[in-house]
């Protein structure tokens, strides 16, 4: 199973840490990506990290804001968003691939095999 931590209500400018840590099912996963879903639109790939390499991707709206790294003693991935918009509100899932991911397909959900239950991350003054 995928547990996902860490969102909660800030202002913007704010950060929020983020963490996914897998159990259960660990062995031979390529990669962990976040997603994310605001009210009304599209779940949407926002950032994904290759576990055997640490090879990360991110969606353009958050290069520079949010940092995905990985502990793999842990099996944990984290999402550190950093100067967080209104637009940044969303809920945000994890998701586990076994295959391979590239930049281009980081966004198809139906790459992913695992999928965890969201957070809510809110950005609000």
């Amino acid at each position: 199973q995928l547990q996902a931590s860490g969102g909660g209500s800030v202002q913007p400018g704010g950060s929020l840490r983020l963490s996914c840590t897998a159990s259960g099912f660990t062995l031979d996963i390529y990669a962990i990506a976040w997603f994310r879903q605001a009210p009304g639109k599209e779940r949407e790939g926002v950032s994904c990290i290759a576990l055997t390499d640490g090879t990360t991707f991110y969606k353009d709206s958050v290069k520079g804001r949010f940092t995905i790294s990985r502990d793999n003693a842990k099996n944990t991935v984290f999402l550190q968003m950093n100067n967080l918009k209104p637009e940044d509100t969303a809920v945000y899932y994890c998701a586990t691939s076994y295959g391979y991911i590239t930049r281009a397909t980081m966004s198809r959900a139906s790459l992913y095999d695992y999928w965890g239950r969201g957070t809510l991350v809110t950005v609000s003054s």
